[in-house]
């Protein structure tokens, strides 16, 4: 488990892929590396990986199967690339962020950047299947980082999150731009009650479904709309 708290930004010094394989070595930043061992988890850029081989003090390789290349943004990488990474999470410890599992639910991009005073705001474009999820006030994690939602617009599929400087600081975030693709992981809780309570409806009114969703679209509301007022996140 992760907490979502990036702990430095590391550099892929080499890359080497065999039959369904990628193996990245990793250089680490100053101190990340202490006590690491081969099994370890490490999230790269919001991806669950393996330690697989130790290099010295601060640097590691891990393996990367076709599958997580092929739905992550892993296997766009190239030599040199920054990437976030933390640490899995030791027993006790505080969870600053929220709890990650590693594992990436899709991928997405930005739509635009807007660098206002001391803020730096992103908006990521949302495959549409993916919104029911998403909240204002909730949590999200991007590329590993534990991020509140600011706003969301389920008309044009955007959500936007707003960065303070000490996270463009400590992420690979700054360097980012309008079209860079994001790893993405929802939050576990917020995908149990929504699919819980699109369960009940459907179980509940079974072929009427149809009908309530037609007769909200006439009003201008989703189901979807419907689960803000049993979700957490749209309560303050």
């Amino acid at each position: 488990m992760f907490t979502g708290i990036v702990q430095g930004v590391a550099r892929i010094a080499e890359i080497s892929d065999k039959p369904g394989l990628r193996t990245f070595n990793i250089v680490f930043p100053d101190g990340f590396a202490n006590d690491l061992e081969i099994g370890a988890s490490v999230a790269v850029d919001g991806v669950c990986l393996t330690v697989t081989q130790l290099h010295g003090s601060n640097a590691a390789d891990f393996d990367v199967m076709q599958q997580s290349l092929n739905i992550t943004t892993l296997g766009s990488y190239g030599t040199d690339g920054a990437i976030n990474v933390e640490r899995a999470a030791k027993d006790g410890a505080e969870i600053g962020g929220h709890p990650l599992s590693g594992h990436v639910d899709f991928t997405a991009h930005i739509g635009a950047i807007r660098e206002l005073e001391n803020n730096y705001v992103i908006r990521i474009a949302v495959p549409s299947e993916w919104l029911r999820y998403i909240f204002a006030k909730g949590y999200i994690a991007i590329n590993g980082a534990s991020l509140t939602i600011a706003e969301v617009n389920r008309e044009e599929s955007w959500f936007e999150v707003w960065l303070i400087p000490e996270t463009l600081r400590m992420t690979v975030f700054a360097q980012k731009t309008v079209g860079s693709t994001l790893n993405i992981e929802i939050e576990r809780s917020t995908q149990v009650i929504v699919d819980t309570v699109r369960n009940m409806l459907t179980e509940t009114l079974g072929p009427l479904v149809p009908a309530l969703e037609t007769l909200l679209k006439q009003q201008g509301i989703s189901t979807d709309h419907l689960l803000q007022i049993v979700h957490p996140a749209g309560k303050n």
